[in-house]
Protein backbone atom coordinates (compact mmCIF):
# COMPACT_ATOMS: atom_id res chain seq x y z
CA UNK A 1 0.00 0.00 0.00
CA UNK A 2 0.95 3.58 -0.50
CA UNK A 3 0.43 5.99 2.49
CA UNK A 4 0.49 9.42 1.91
CA UNK A 5 1.61 10.83 5.06
CA UNK A 6 1.40 14.73 6.32
CA UNK A 7 4.26 15.95 8.28
CA UNK A 8 4.84 18.91 10.53
CA UNK A 9 5.42 22.43 8.94
CA UNK A 10 7.36 23.31 11.90
CA UNK A 11 7.02 22.44 15.06
CA UNK A 12 8.10 18.89 14.89
CA UNK A 13 5.21 18.04 17.82
CA UNK A 14 2.76 18.65 15.40
CA UNK A 15 2.69 14.84 13.76
CA UNK A 16 -0.02 12.34 14.21
CA UNK A 17 0.46 9.25 16.50
CA UNK A 18 -0.86 7.41 13.43
CA UNK A 19 1.72 8.99 10.95
CA UNK A 20 4.49 7.77 13.65
CA UNK A 21 3.31 4.37 13.77
CA UNK A 22 2.95 4.03 9.69
CA UNK A 23 6.76 5.79 8.91
CA UNK A 24 8.42 2.95 11.58
CA UNK A 25 6.39 0.35 9.68
CA UNK A 26 6.86 0.86 6.47
CA UNK A 27 9.13 -0.33 4.27
CA UNK A 28 10.58 2.91 2.63
CA UNK A 29 9.75 6.45 2.61
CA UNK A 30 9.72 8.64 -0.28
CA UNK A 31 10.82 11.82 0.41
CA UNK A 32 11.06 15.47 -1.28
CA UNK A 33 13.80 15.89 1.01
CA UNK A 34 16.19 13.07 2.43
CA UNK A 35 18.08 15.23 4.57
CA UNK A 36 15.28 17.16 5.75
CA UNK A 37 13.30 14.27 6.59
CA UNK A 38 16.31 12.48 8.24
CA UNK A 39 15.48 15.16 11.04
CA UNK A 40 12.07 14.13 11.63
CA UNK A 41 13.11 9.96 11.48
CA UNK A 42 15.84 11.22 14.28
CA UNK A 43 13.41 12.78 16.31
CA UNK A 44 11.10 9.86 16.27
CA UNK A 45 13.33 6.74 16.21
CA UNK A 46 12.13 6.10 12.94
CA UNK A 47 14.57 3.77 11.07
CA UNK A 48 13.24 3.20 7.64
CA UNK A 49 15.10 3.47 4.68
CA UNK A 50 14.53 6.92 3.00
CA UNK A 51 14.91 7.58 -0.87
CA UNK A 52 14.44 11.27 -2.59
CA UNK A 53 11.38 12.05 -4.59
CA UNK A 54 11.51 15.11 -5.44
CA UNK A 55 10.03 17.81 -8.74
CA UNK A 56 12.83 16.87 -11.19
CA UNK A 57 13.17 12.92 -10.95
CA UNK A 58 9.19 12.17 -9.68
CA UNK A 59 8.52 10.53 -12.91
CA UNK A 60 11.62 8.25 -12.74
CA UNK A 61 11.42 7.40 -8.91
CA UNK A 62 7.53 7.23 -8.96
CA UNK A 63 7.57 3.89 -11.67
CA UNK A 64 10.82 2.35 -9.41
CA UNK A 65 8.36 3.17 -6.37
CA UNK A 66 5.32 1.51 -8.28
CA UNK A 67 7.39 -1.83 -8.91
CA UNK A 68 8.19 -2.25 -4.95
CA UNK A 69 4.47 -1.76 -4.88
CA UNK A 70 3.71 -4.28 -6.95
CA UNK A 71 6.46 -6.57 -5.17
CA UNK A 72 3.99 -6.36 -1.82
CA UNK A 73 6.07 -3.35 -0.23
CA UNK A 74 4.32 -0.33 1.79
CA UNK A 75 5.69 3.22 0.86
CA UNK A 76 5.19 6.24 2.53
CA UNK A 77 5.26 9.35 0.51
CA UNK A 78 6.18 12.39 2.61
CA UNK A 79 6.91 16.41 1.60
CA UNK A 80 9.35 18.51 3.64
CA UNK A 81 6.76 19.69 5.16
CA UNK A 82 2.63 19.63 5.67
CA UNK A 83 0.66 17.41 2.89
CA UNK A 84 2.34 15.64 -0.13
CA UNK A 85 0.78 17.01 -3.51
CA UNK A 86 -0.49 20.82 -2.42
CA UNK A 87 2.12 22.72 -3.69
CA UNK A 88 4.64 19.88 -3.05
CA UNK A 89 5.47 16.52 -5.51
CA UNK A 90 3.41 13.52 -5.43
CA UNK A 91 0.86 14.00 -7.59
CA UNK A 92 2.30 11.70 -10.23
CA UNK A 93 3.35 9.07 -8.22
CA UNK A 94 -0.13 8.67 -7.18
CA UNK A 95 -1.90 9.52 -10.09
CA UNK A 96 0.74 6.14 -11.31
CA UNK A 97 -0.23 4.08 -8.36
CA UNK A 98 -4.02 4.61 -8.47
CA UNK A 99 -4.11 3.69 -12.47
CA UNK A 100 -2.45 0.37 -11.64
CA UNK A 101 -4.93 -0.39 -8.91
CA UNK A 102 -2.70 -0.83 -5.80
CA UNK A 103 -4.28 1.09 -2.51
CA UNK A 104 -3.50 4.41 -1.42
CA UNK A 105 -4.58 5.29 1.71
CA UNK A 106 -3.72 9.04 3.48
CA UNK A 107 -2.72 10.16 6.92
CA UNK A 108 -3.79 13.22 7.46
CA UNK A 109 -2.53 16.38 9.16
CA UNK A 110 -0.90 19.84 8.62
CA UNK A 111 -1.07 21.81 5.97
CA UNK A 112 -0.09 24.98 5.65
CA UNK A 113 -2.69 26.75 3.53
CA UNK A 114 -5.33 25.64 5.91
CA UNK A 115 -3.87 26.26 9.08
CA UNK A 116 -3.27 30.18 7.76
CA UNK A 117 -6.75 29.98 7.22
CA UNK A 118 -7.84 28.90 10.01
CA UNK A 119 -6.04 32.02 11.67
CA UNK A 120 -7.06 34.95 9.36
CA UNK A 121 -10.20 35.27 10.52
CA UNK A 122 -11.44 35.75 7.28
CA UNK A 123 -14.58 33.67 6.06
CA UNK A 124 -14.01 30.11 5.18
CA UNK A 125 -17.80 29.24 3.74
CA UNK A 126 -15.87 29.95 0.46
CA UNK A 127 -11.81 29.58 -0.11
CA UNK A 128 -9.77 28.80 -3.25
CA UNK A 129 -5.85 27.71 -2.80
CA UNK A 130 -4.14 28.79 -5.87
CA UNK A 131 -0.12 27.65 -5.20
CA UNK A 132 2.45 30.03 -5.39
CA UNK A 133 2.42 33.29 -6.87
CA UNK A 134 4.32 32.50 -10.73
CA UNK A 135 7.88 33.78 -11.01
CA UNK A 136 7.36 36.15 -14.32
CA UNK A 137 5.18 39.80 -13.49
CA UNK A 138 2.98 39.18 -16.41
CA UNK A 139 1.63 35.66 -15.43
CA UNK A 140 1.49 36.85 -12.09
CA UNK A 141 -0.71 40.05 -12.59
CA UNK A 142 -3.07 37.25 -14.77
CA UNK A 143 -3.35 34.97 -11.39
CA UNK A 144 -4.43 38.34 -9.49
CA UNK A 145 -7.19 38.94 -11.58
CA UNK A 146 -8.15 35.47 -11.63
CA UNK A 147 -7.99 35.50 -7.68
CA UNK A 148 -10.40 38.45 -7.69
CA UNK A 149 -12.61 36.96 -10.52
CA UNK A 150 -13.21 33.49 -8.48
CA UNK A 151 -14.13 35.41 -5.22
CA UNK A 152 -14.79 34.40 -1.80
CA UNK A 153 -11.43 34.34 0.37
CA UNK A 154 -8.16 33.13 -2.06
CA UNK A 155 -4.99 32.01 -0.68
CA UNK A 156 -1.41 31.96 -2.41
CA UNK A 157 2.12 30.81 -1.19
CA UNK A 158 4.67 33.15 -1.62
CA UNK A 159 8.41 33.06 -1.16
CA UNK A 160 10.66 35.58 0.96
CA UNK A 161 12.14 36.59 -2.09
CA UNK A 162 9.28 37.55 -4.39
CA UNK A 163 6.81 38.63 -1.22
CA UNK A 164 8.01 42.02 -2.13
CA UNK A 165 7.14 42.45 -5.67
CA UNK A 166 3.29 39.90 -5.11
CA UNK A 167 2.32 42.89 -2.85
CA UNK A 168 3.56 45.58 -5.09
CA UNK A 169 1.40 43.64 -7.69
CA UNK A 170 -1.39 42.95 -5.79
CA UNK A 171 -1.40 46.55 -4.89
CA UNK A 172 -1.34 48.10 -8.31
CA UNK A 173 -4.15 45.33 -10.12
CA UNK A 174 -6.77 45.28 -7.16
CA UNK A 175 -6.37 48.76 -5.69
CA UNK A 176 -4.70 48.39 -2.47
CA UNK A 177 -6.89 45.89 -0.62
CA UNK A 178 -6.40 44.43 3.05
CA UNK A 179 -4.25 41.06 2.55
CA UNK A 180 -2.99 39.23 5.59
CA UNK A 181 0.25 37.58 5.75
CA UNK A 182 1.36 34.55 7.80
CA UNK A 183 4.89 33.10 7.75
CA UNK A 184 6.74 30.46 9.92
CA UNK A 185 3.59 29.05 11.22
CA UNK A 186 4.39 26.87 14.28
CA UNK A 187 8.19 28.05 14.58
CA UNK A 188 9.68 30.02 16.84
CA UNK A 189 8.89 33.16 14.65
CA UNK A 190 5.56 32.95 13.66
CA UNK A 191 4.27 35.75 12.27
CA UNK A 192 0.83 36.91 11.32
CA UNK A 193 0.18 40.77 9.48
CA UNK A 194 -3.06 42.52 8.17
CA UNK A 195 -2.97 45.28 6.47
CA UNK A 196 -3.31 46.96 3.05
CA UNK A 197 -0.75 45.65 0.45
CA UNK A 198 1.08 49.05 0.74
CA UNK A 199 1.81 48.99 4.37
CA UNK A 200 2.72 45.47 3.97
CA UNK A 201 5.20 46.25 1.16
CA UNK A 202 6.23 49.02 3.28
CA UNK A 203 7.29 46.75 6.55
CA UNK A 204 8.97 44.13 4.57
CA UNK A 205 10.91 46.35 2.67
CA UNK A 206 12.24 47.73 5.80
CA UNK A 207 12.24 44.20 7.62
CA UNK A 208 14.08 41.43 5.68
CA UNK A 209 11.71 38.69 4.62
CA UNK A 210 12.34 35.08 6.16
CA UNK A 211 10.53 31.57 5.64
CA UNK A 212 7.56 30.93 3.38
CA UNK A 213 4.86 32.89 3.32
CA UNK A 214 1.13 32.33 3.15
CA UNK A 215 -0.72 35.26 1.42
CA UNK A 216 -4.64 35.66 1.81
CA UNK A 217 -7.34 38.32 0.52
CA UNK A 218 -11.13 38.13 0.80
CA UNK A 219 -13.49 39.55 -2.17
CA UNK A 220 -16.94 39.87 -1.03
CA UNK A 221 -19.87 38.32 -2.85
Amino acid sequence: MLYIVSTPIGNLKDITLRAIEVLKMVDLIAAEDTRHTKILCNEYGITAPLTSCFEHNEDFKAKHILTLLQEGKNVALVSDAGTPGVSDPGFRLVRLVKESGIPITVIPGACACIAALSLSGLPTDRFSFLGFMPVKPGARRKKIEEAARIGGTVIFYESPHRITKSLKEIEEVLGDPVVAVTREITKKFEERLEDKASVLLAHFTQHEPRGEFVLLLNFPA
